[in-house]
């Protein structure tokens, strides 16, 4: 896989959804080293948000080598059901639902339009509508009760992973002694040179429940490196709200096979 479609699937996931409150939570709670696995993912799991609709402002700021840019995004979010997302002036948009990706940008009059099938391919593990939203909103990408899980010594975190990992990748989840939502989630592809770790650097009180601030997304190929920084501004949740999306005439289909 070239470090290119791993760069398109980033810039669409990194077009999706986002949070934001007056309020950043603060953590000095230490590691309780009688707490089982079992007894972690239940925390965890009491913390899962809770919402219809959101809308909000994202500061995404993309790194590749030494090419760095930076935009603020408009989001619209029907949770479990759509996220949309477009730039400044409609330059680019962004519009997942449970069974389509679809992006297009106008600068290079390019589009995306298609299924999870390749974003799967490309992350060499099951990717859908859930796992996208569950990066985005500080939420573990697998069941964490769907399988049988362990702790590991850690000063700082929480750190469950399967207790028979995977043959293909492995996975590591960070979880915040304090308010308990992940401080890290973490793939690695060892055969494949490949790792993905999602940072989950802030969180902020939304109308009583936990939500991230900041989010910090790095995906490593062999030698390349690509970093996701997502700072989330404002937040306005359960409003009504439209998906406008409409593919250009005349754009040509991004190619990422």
């Amino acid at each position: 896989m070239r470090l290119y479609k791993l760069s398109i699937l980033l810039l669409i996931l990194g077009l999706s959804v986002g949070c934001r409150s007056t309020k950043t939570l603060t953590s000095n709670a230490v590691i309780d080293k009688s707490m089982t696995a079992k007894q972690i993912i239940r925390e965890n799991g009491k913390q899962d948000v809770r919402f219809k609709t959101l809308q909000a402002k994202v500061r995404i700021d993309y790194t590749e080598g030494n090419k760095v840019n930076g935009t603020t995004v408009t989001l619209r979010m029907e949770k479990d059901k759509a996220i949309w997302m477009s730039a400044p002036l409609g330059m680019a948009r962004v519009m997942i639902t449970q069974d389509s990706v679809r992006f297009y940008e106008k600068l290079n009059n390019q589009y995306f339009d298609g299924d999870f099938s390749l974003l799967s391919k490309i992350l060499g593990t099951d990717i859908d509508f859930e796992k996208i939203q569950n990066i985005f909103l500080g939420e573990p990408i697998f069941d964490l009760k769907a399988d049988t899980y362990v702790t590991s010594p850690n000063d700082d975190s929480y750190v469950l992973h399967p207790k028979d990992q995977r043959a293909m990748f492995e996975l590591f989840f960070l979880i915040n002694p304090g308010f308990f939502k992940l401080d890290s989630q973490q793939l690695y592809q060892p055969l494949e040179k490949r790792m993905l770790q999602i940072d989950y650097k802030k969180y902020q009180d939304v109308s009583k429940q936990i939500f991230p601030e900041n989010i910090r997304i790095i995906a490593v190929e062999k030698n390349d490196e690509i970093i996701i920084d997502l700072d989330f501004k404002s937040i306005h949740l359960n409003g009504e709200v439209r998906f406008p999306f409409n593919i250009p005439s005349g754009y040509k289909e991004i190619e990422l096979e």
